[in-house]
This record gives C-alpha cells, structure tokens and sequence, in this order.
C-alpha cells in the first residue's frame, strides 16, 4: 500500500489506466530481490499485494484494482474475488455448525476456527491472482478485471472504500453505524453479512477499512 501510494504522489497526471498499470506494475516488481522472481511466479500467494480505487481528474475516470468499493451518486459497484462470496457462506454454515454443537461465540471470537476451515481455499484462491482477478502485486495486472467507469462532465458525488464496511452508505458516519450495527448484531458474520472472517474480540472492525467522499 505504500509503494502504491508512493508511486500515485508522482505518477504523470495525464496518465492512463493501462499506463498507470503497467507503471505501477513496474515500479512494485523494482522492491522483489531478484532472487525471488521466480519463486514469485510459482508463488503468487507470497507476492507483496494491494488493491486501490483510483479516480482519474484528467481522464475523468474510476479505475477499481482488486476487492474495492464505491459509489457513483448513490449507486452502488465492487470488485469482489470471485470466490469470495462461496467461501464466505461455507464459513457461515460451519460456524453455524460449531454452534449447534456447542462451542460458543465467545470462543470463535477469540479463535476463528471457522476462518482456520477456509484458510486452505483463501490461499488458493491468491494463487489465481491476476489470472480470475486483479490485484496490484508487481505482476501483470489482469486488465479484463479491472472495471473503469467514465464520467460525464456533469457534477458527480463519489465515495471510495476498501471492502471493510459491509454496507456501504453516502457518508462515513452512516457506515461506521452500520458497520457498528453488525458487529453487535452479527459479530461472527453468519447471518446478515457474510464474510471470511469475524469481528475478533477487541476489535472493532472485521477488515481494514478507508472511506473517501468528494465531489467532481
């Protein structure tokens, strides 16, 4: 996220999508050590990787690198990993499982072992990065994964965030209450939001989360 954020500072302004692709592709491979190139081909699971947002002022576009998401005046688009959403329900159903057979939320919340039985699928799934889906990683980015969303050159209301707010709504403040609401609600994420992992206990968020709001 850093070298990402690093390359963005002084990345040509007029640039692209598919150059700031390549560029910043470019510019993640220059921090591998050399002897680990191969190792990473074979190993896309050990890759430095990030996903990002990006509006574009210049190009007047939305470019979504990897499981983001936003809003374009009220209406609602991500990009999720493609097997996301089938992991998360069966994490759902074997929690559900462990529950019925007695083991309690506090422990789950304390070790998720429903996360420990999907762990295995989460890093296969990272071995097909770039191929089913975009992440930016110091490899060739999966450009067919990669939505882009021109505007027009009327006045236009985004909201940018990482996949750590489960609803996403039109200001931070109603997010951080939703994402507050299903933690008391639904701390383990079984029911009325699926994911692969749950809040654990002292946390106040189940995921890394950044929200971003500004009009164009």
């Amino acid at each position: 996220m850093w070298l990402v954020s690093r390359y963005l500072r002084h990345a040509p302004r007029q640039m692209t999508c598919h150059e700031f692709l390549r560029g910043v592709t470019a510019y993640i491979r220059k921090h591998y050590k050399k002897s680990r190139l191969q190792r990473l081909v074979e190993h896309p699971e050990e890759r430095l990787t990030c996903s990002a947002v990006i509006y574009s002022r210049l190009q007047r576009q939305i470019w979504m690198i990897g499981d983001c998401q936003c809003l374009i005046d009220g209406q609602y688009f991500d990009n999720p990993k493609p097997e996301e959403a089938v992991y998360a329900a069966k994490r759902a159903q074997y929690a559900r499982q462990l529950l019925a057979e007695g083991v309690t939320q506090e422990e789950l919340l304390t070790h998720d072992t429903a996360r420990d039985y999907i762990l295995q699928d989460i890093v296969d799934s990272m071995k097909r990065q770039n191929v089913t889906f975009s992440v930016i990683d110091g490899f060739p980015i999966a450009e067919q994964h990669v939505p882009v969303f021109t505007l027009d050159f009327q006045p236009h209301e985004l909201v940018f965030a990482t996949d750590g707010y489960p609803f996403l709504c039109p200001t931070l403040a109603e997010s951080e209450r939703r994402l507050d609401e299903q933690r008391q609600n639904d701390p383990l994420n079984i029911n009325t939001f699926l994911a692969s992992k749950a809040f654990m206990k002292g946390q106040d968020s189940f995921d890394d989360r950044t929200y971003v709001r500004f009009k164009v």
